[in-house]
């Protein structure tokens, strides 16, 4: 995928007044927040969008928080309960859309893997765990939140991976799958392995 969920949700950050303006039209601007009544438009003042911060760090512009529910999410989540859509390939789809983007380019189907060391090892664990990406505006994240599971601060050891290897059980060629990879640690806090979690496109499995 040319733009994955964090590069959408960066995206859309850097005009988080105008993504309010267009799916949050019944609320207003109060000082640095978007206000309004929750993420699907309704009338009222107990959400908050944050509008203005340092887009590199936790008070960063598109974050919303909604008073009444605890509620909270990104701008990706605005534009899913706004609009209504379920698929996470339909949310970014209108991301895209609003930010004038073209379609993403298919992701190829890799038959080999080039490995310089064992699979399995704690060097290649190690590899895997570097090269993933913290889970804020992944697909990840919008695979827990689709669970509803929401408070998602300080995980570190949950990583997303958009190119994951993946071999299928009838012996096909190696896929490439997103995933969501999470550090095994011993009692001492050792890396021991990682788990995958491959996910589906849409966000729901």
């Amino acid at each position: 995928m040319a733009h994955d969920a964090a590069e959408l949700a960066h995206r859309l950050a850097r005009e988080a007044e105008a993504v309010c303006r267009q799916y949050l039209s019944n609320g207003r601007r109060a000082g640095n927040y978007w206000q309004v009544g929750d993420a699907k438009n309704t009338k009222g003042r107990s959400m908050f969008v944050r509008l203005t911060g340092d887009p590199s760090g936790k008070r960063r512009p598109g974050k919303w928080t909604d008073a009444a529910t605890g509620e909270h999410g990104d701008l990706l989540d605005i534009i899913r309960q706004s609009c209504g859509l379920v698929d996470f390939r339909d949310v970014a789809e209108e991301a895209r859309r609003f930010l004038s983007l073209p379609p993403p380019q298919p992701m190829p189907v890799v038959t080999s893997r080039p490995s310089s060391v064992p699979m399995g090892s704690p060097e290649s664990v190690r590899r895997l765990l570097a090269i993933s990406k913290p889970i804020a505006g992944t697909l990840v994240e919008f695979y827990l939140r689709h669970r509803h599971i929401t408070y998602l601060d300080d995980l570190a050891a949950l990583r997303f991976h958009p190119r994951c290897y993946y071999r299928p059980e009838s012996g096909g060629p190696t896929e490439t799958w997103a995933a969501m990879i999470a550090a095994v640690t011993d009692l001492k806090g050792h890396i021991t392995g990682a788990h995958r979690t491959w996910l589906d496109p849409s966000g729901r499995d």
